[in-house]
């Protein structure tokens, strides 16, 4: 089977999020680089590193049978000729239920090789409560 060629890392990341939501294993593991070097974090989860080990994982969340549906705000894009990085919040719940979702905070990167681009970490977290009496100053 030959791996689908993502000109864009945005088109790296729709297909990410399609594959999400359609627990799909081989579609998901698609958009990653071959590497040992990459790195997928879950939310709440440990560190996975390795392409056997994200496949793995991404294995076990897709047999639990739980279908998602994802909402993504726009990224925030840092991008360079061979490196993008893109930071948003993922709306996540159950697929076909319209209460509340949790917020998820995410780091995508992508690299562009000679297959084009392709994701080589993936990190989510859960999103902190939004305080509106927050400091105005991070130091």
């Amino acid at each position: 089977m030959t791996k689908a060629i993502y000109t864009s890392p945005q088109d790296v990341e729709n297909a990410f999020y399609e594959a999400l939501e359609r627990a799909d294993l081989e579609a998901m593991m698609a958009v990653w680089a071959e590497d040992e070097e990459i790195v997928c974090i879950h939310p709440g989860g440990p560190r996975f590193t390795g392409y056997a080990e994200i496949r793995e994982a991404w294995r076990r969340v897709f047999a639990a049978g739980t279908r998602l549906h994802v909402s993504l705000s726009p990224p925030s894009v840092v991008m360079t000729p061979f490196t993008a990085v893109h930071s948003l919040v993922e709306q996540i719940g159950l697929a076909g239920d319209d209460s509340e979702r949790a917020p998820v905070v995410a780091t995508n990167v992508y690299v562009r090789g000679p297959l084009g681009w392709r994701m080589v970490v993936h990190h989510a977290s859960p999103a902190p409560p939004i305080s509106l009496d927050a400091p105005k100053t991070l130091h």
